[in-house]
C-alpha cells in the first residue's frame, strides 16, 4: 500500500524558508517521479514541482521557478521541497504526489498517489 506522509509545513513571515519533506513507503520509490502540488482557499489544486526518478530532470510551475528546489534521496526514500522567498500568495495545503512513470507530469491526474497534505502559511 503507497504511503505519502509530508512534515516540515507552518507558519513563516514572507522572504523566510520552509522544507517540505515527504517520506514514502509501499513501492519502489526510486524507480518513478515524483511531484508536489498546492491548494489555496477557494482554488484548484496546482502544479508546483516534479523531478524525475533519477533527480536528473526537474520541472518548476513559472510561479515558483527560481525560488523553490525540488529535489529527493533515493537511499531515504524521500522527497523535499525546498521554498525559499516566500510570498503570501504561496499559502496552501502542499501535497506530495507519485506518479508510475520515470519522468514527471504538469498534471494532477497523471499522477496516482497522494499524502494527506501539510499546511503552509506565510504571513505579510
Amino acid at each position: 500500500q503507497v504511503r505519502l506522509v509530508e512534515s516540515g509545513g507552518g507558519l513563516v513571515q514572507a522572504g523566510g524558508s520552509l522544507r517540505l519533506s515527504c517520506a514514502a513507503s509501499g513501492f519502489t520509490f526510486s524507480s518513478y517521479s515524483m511531484g508536489w502540488f498546492r491548494q489555496a482557499p477557494g482554488r484548484e489544486r496546482e502544479f508546483v514541482a516534479a523531478i524525475s526518478w533519477s533527480g536528473d530532470n526537474t520541472l518548476y510551475a513559472a510561479s515558483v521557478k527560481g525560488r523553490f528546489t525540488i529535489s529527493r534521496d533515493n537511499a531515504k526514500n524521500t522527497q523535499y521541497l525546498q521554498m525559499n522567498s516566500l510570498e503570501p500568495e504561496d499559502t496552501a495545503v502542499y501535497y506530495c504526489a507519485h506518479r508510475k512513470d520515470f519522468s514527471g507530469s504538469y498534471h494532477y491526474y497523471d499522477y496516482d498517489s497522494w499524502g494527506q497534505g501539510i499546511q503552509v502559511t506565510v504571513t505579510s
